[in-house]
């Protein structure tokens, strides 16, 4: 038994006397310990070494001490795993020198077998059990089948990924077809994450948000849905779509658990958008920490406010940037824990 299960209890919408916190990409680039291992390592050997992952997962825990652990890992394993090349350029970020725009590239890509291609990922579950020691829960993730395709359609990050979304829109059967055999391992990487001990797991739809509301529902929803009716009887799954506020009434009735929102997304639209019934998980501005931490502070206390202490699981609206502050990471977490109504 988990001896912190308030971030499961929160899944669960149950009363609890402060909402939980745990901080998207809390394990990583902005930790001085980090800096340490990343000096000596490159990133997808940090990321395929599961002493190295499962380190880097606690780090935040040890230093902060939130009420979840999210394992250090990368949405792009999954390309990785289905034979297309990644790579990590420094300076650069994501690099797909063979990216997908044809039948024949597609043919090449597999559906693969995930013990084989992902088990240091599972080995780094076990690994980070036991480092955790049943004190809080490890959360398990993936990228959603819409924005592990933008990548492996454009061949790097973008800020509008026009080649992948022109991809969809000239190419929309051989766009299907990638999206579905992305959606197929996903469910497969998942569940073997949840076989290796991982406690919930979180979808994150990073790119959701260049789609159109109409679009979104043809290219990007039904592939979480598929995710979210494979997993929900085997673990808690949290939905997290970047700049998604128009789908919130879908994934609020989906079958997840939670809800993530971004800070474009007000606690009041958020609850109003998803009607009162699911955990809400968001959404303080990760630019926000830059802020001095007795402000940090106040905004965590009225952000906890405006959403209810219930049914709802402190976090940022997007990733940790990494020249946060240690002391303004701390006021945000430390924030949460002294919150009484």
């Amino acid at each position: 038994m988990i001896k912190n299960d308030l971030f499961l209890r929160a899944l669960k919408g149950e009363t609890v006397d402060r909402p939980p916190v745990w901080m998207m990409r809390q394990a990583g680039r902005y930790l001085p310990e980090f800096m340490e291992l990343r000096k000596k390592y490159d990133f997808f050997t940090r990321c395929q070494t599961p002493e190295l992952a499962s380190e880097i997962t606690v780090q935040p825990i040890r230093r902060y001490g939130m009420d979840a652990a999210i394992l250090f890992s990368d949405i792009l394993v999954i390309p990785q795993a289905m034979d297309i090349e990644v790579e990590m350029k420094p300076n650069f970020g994501p690099y797909l020198p063979n990216p997908i725009r044809t039948k024949e590239d597609l043919d090449k890509v597999i559906v693969p077998n995930i013990e084989d291609t992902l088990g240091y990922v599972l080995d780094a579950v076990t690994m980070t059990k036991e480092k955790l020691n049943n004190e809080i829960p490890l959360i398990g993730f993936a990228g959603s089948p819409w924005t592990i395709l933008c990548y492996c359609v454009e061949g790097q990050g973008s800020k509008s990924f026009d080649k992948a979304r022109g991809f969809c829109f000239t190419q929309p059967e051989l766009a299907h077809q990638l999206l579905q055999k992305i959606t197929d391992t996903t469910i497969a990487y998942l569940k073997a994450k949840v076989k290796a001990g991982v406690n919930a797991v979180q979808v994150f739809d990073s790119w959701g948000g260049m789609l159109s509301p109409q679009d979104y529902q043809e290219f990007s929803w039904p592939y979480i849905q598929q995710i979210v009716d494979a997993l929900k009887d085997e673990s808690p799954v949290i939905v997290f779509g970047k700049g998604c506020w128009f789908v919130l009434k879908e994934m609020a009735v989906s079958g997840a658990s939670a809800v993530g929102v971004d800070w474009t997304c007000s606690p009041q639209n958020a609850r109003y958008l998803t009607g009162g019934k699911v955990t809400l998980q968001g959404n303080f501005d990760p630019a926000r920490l830059l802020s001095p931490p007795d402000k940090i502070k106040n905004m965590v206390h009225q952000m906890i406010r405006e959403f209810g202490k219930d049914r709802y699981v402190v976090n940022l609206g997007h990733g940790i940037l990494p020249n946060i502050p240690l002391e303004n990471a701390k006021a945000f977490v430390d924030a949460v824990k002294e919150y009484q109504e």
